[in-house]
């Protein structure tokens, strides 16, 4: 009965929607809204076809791949190279010879991604097809702050005549000078002080020959140096669009501005002066002189074509000179002579510069400095960067949390914590608080907590602080090394923090001496070092937050010696009176310096940065780990970690230092996610 009743109520519906919707059918569907049952039906099965089409014929790849290729294929098109290797890269931006590197782009293809990464690629294929390299090296000036400008002109040049040419890359670069802008922080700047004067300089130079605004940020900059630039050299300004098209007349008038700012100094010789200047100077030298004509010139190129004969030359003289003064000696007469028996004193050995490589030649320490980080810019000023560090750390405020309580608790669960009981004094005891209240005067009823394992450790943090590492590296090791430090100073864990880098570009003033002494053949190392103190291992973190701000400091970043900044680092760590200690080195890769390269052998720094690490860990007084910021650095560390953004902070290091407290050797290994050099 029931199921005869249930097949009744069914029938009954469904003649009811039929009727209903042959009703629809009859009305306008102007009127009530619906289409006809006949076209509702098509359109449904032609949009089950649709989406089994589209579910068949679903792409696996990554979205953003097309973008990529054709971005690549613009890029290459733009620069007049189709030969041109266009990559993707975490790593910043950059070109070479080869090809360009361009920011990733993820599979969201955000908006911001994807205008920086298309002005990035303007940029660079505008550059790659109006500069020559050639040409602008012959015109380039010798000083660092000179060249900085100049470079930034020539920069603003080369996107200038492209957005005359493709007015479409104009807005595209607009993105990425807003991008770089609001990164560094250049909206915030009120002072002209503060504000590079390259960076303004080639800002207006793009302002003057587009005639288009910059971003609110770039304009900024520009805007506290506009005056002084066009107070000094309008004159030579004005004349901007009739050069902008040629490299030669733009760079002899770039070296004008710079001369006219009062940088004249820094130029270098007139690479357009005439030659017969140069031969009448030296004529009238050689007839002040006529014993010496020519004889410096051939020594000079004897000594050049066979350095071996040049040396033997070399003794033959001193041992000429030794045996005339030897000579002269015995013709003074007998207060001379030496009693019999002894020999006559040598002034001791020089230290080696090296502990590692006593052959490692460095040509001056004199102009190198320790110095600490509260002594290069003013307490106002480390604020200031310090509140832009924390921009940057603020979208990660939460990961940075999490990664500090999580290694926290990794630490204290390995802390094994144990106590001594019975003892006279100390703690109270729960346990006996029976007997103390049966018996006041009851001994033995206190306990005491042993000392964890790893509680008398020091870790030095020594971060890289080269001109590569401008941007986001360095704002990853400044973070890197604000959460290390904070988290292990909880754990009772001594922390110091140390920078390296140099104090100039190209040398400074040991390459000057260098110069001004004749040019000695393989001076060693040729640059003045600058080692920074941001946080002494005995400071407490919250007196040295403000220090890691300077790593955001304009101009501070520039070469780096990894070999003498680790044994430096070293020698701190051994005089440390804690019993266990470790170093952790934080870079982007291998030592370069310029100025020592271009008269050493090509691996000179990189052999002793190997040596200096052989060394470490050889002698097993400190544990020695690296953390590489974008690029791997285990061919030279033989434990080792990557990091390519901070995102990837929390898991890595947390494992990392875990491992690297963990009472069993070979958990270390696995727990901090550690590789072997290849």
């Amino acid at each position: 009965m029931v199921a005869i009743i249930t097949l009744t109520i069914i029938a009954h519906t469904k003649a009811r929607a039929i009727r209903w919707h042959r009703a629809q059918t009859v009305q306008p569907c102007t009127k009530s809204g619906f289409l006809p049952l006949s076209d509702v039906q098509s359109t449904l099965a032609a949009a089950r076809v649709q989406c089994h089409v589209r579910r068949m014929n679903k792409p696996t790849d990554n979205p953003a791949d097309p973008f990529k290729k054709a971005l690549a294929e613009a890029t290459k098109t733009m620069a007049d190279d189709p030969e041109m290797t266009v990559s993707f890269s975490v790593d910043p931006p950059g070109m070479n010879r080869d090809g360009v590197r361009l920011p990733q782009v993820s599979r969201r293809m955000t908006r911001d991604e994807v205008l920086l990464a298309r002005g990035t690629a303007d940029a660079f294929a505008l550059r790659r097809k109006f500069h020559d390299e050639g040409l602008s090296a012959r015109y380039a000036p010798s000083g660092q702050l000179a060249r900085d400008i100049y470079d930034a002109m020539e920069t603003a040049r080369c996107e200038a005549v492209g957005a005359r040419a493709m007015p479409g890359t104009a807005g595209n670069i607009d993105a990425k000078i807003g991008h770089e802008a609001d990164r560094k922080g250049y909206g915030q700047i009120t002072n002209s002080q503060d504000a590079p004067l390259p960076v303004a300089a080639g800002y207006l130079v793009r302002h003057l020959a587009t005639g288009r605004d910059l971003p609110q940020s770039a304009q900024n900059v520009m805007n506290l140096w506009r005056g002084f630039i066009e107070e000094q050299a309008s004159g030579t300004l004005e004349n901007l669009d009739d050069v902008l098209a040629d490299q030669a007349a733009f760079a002899r008038l770039a070296r004008k501005v710079i001369s006219d700012l009062g940088y004249g100094d820094q130029l270098g010789d007139d690479p357009d002066a005439p030659d017969d200047q140069d031969n009448g100077d030296e004529a009238q030298e050689d007839q002040e002189n006529p014993d010496s004509t020519g004889d410096d010139q051939q020594d000079e190129e004897d000594a050049e074509a066979s350095p071996e004969r040049a040396q033997e030359e070399q003794q033959d003289q001193s041992q000429a000179q030794v045996t005339m003064d030897d000579s002269a000696d015995m013709e003074q007469g007998d207060e001379t002579e030496l009693p019999e028996g002894e020999a006559p004193l040598e002034p001791p050995p020089a230290a080696p510069h090296s502990d590692a490589d006593h052959n490692y030649e460095v040509y001056s320490t004199d102009f190198d400095e320790e110095i600490r980080a509260e002594e290069l810019a003013e307490a106002a000023e480390l604020e200031r960067l310090r509140a832009y560090l924390d921009q940057q750390l603020e979208p990660l405020k939460g990961a940075v949390s999490r990664l500090a309580n999580k290694l926290q608790r990794r630490l204290q669960a390995q802390q094994n914590r144990s106590w001594l009981f019975d003892l006279e004094e100390g703690t109270l005891d729960a346990g006996r608080l029976a007997r103390v209240v049966a018996n006041p005067t009851t001994p033995l009823s206190f306990k005491q907590e042993k000392d964890t394992e790893f509680r008398d450790t020091v870790v030095t943090l020594l971060l890289d602080n080269s001109g590569s590492m401008r941007g986001r590296p360095i704002s990853i090791a400044a973070i890197c090394a604000d959460v290390l430090a904070r988290t292990l100073e909880r754990c009772s864990v001594k922390v110091e923090i140390l920078g390296f880098t140099t104090r100039a570009w190209k040398g400074g003033q040991s390459r000057e001496r260098w110069l001004a002494q004749g040019r000695p053949q393989q001076p060693g190392r040729l640059n003045d070092l600058r080692h920074i103190i941001y946080k002494s291992a005995d400071a407490p973190w919250r007196r040295a937050r403000p220090n890691l701000g300077l790593m955001m400091k304009e101009g501070l970043l520039k070469e780096n010696i990894d070999g003498e900044a680790l044994e430096w680092a070293h020698r701190r760590a051994m005089a440390r009176p804690e019993a266990r200690k470790i170093l952790m080195v934080i870079s982007d890769g291998a030592p370069v310096d310029d100025s020592t390269l271009s008269v050493n052998p090509a691996n000179f720094l990189e052999k002793h940065l190997r040596d200096v690490i052989s060394m470490v860990q050889r002698r097993k007084a400190v544990e020695l780990i690296a953390i590489g910021i974008g690029h791997d650095v285990t061919r030279y560390y033989e434990r080792a970690v990557t990091i390519t953004d901070v995102e990837q902070l929390a898991g890595a290091m947390t494992e990392q230092l875990a491992g690297l407290f963990d009472s069993d050797p070979r958990k270390r290994g696995r727990g901090a996610g550690m590789r072997k050099a290849g």
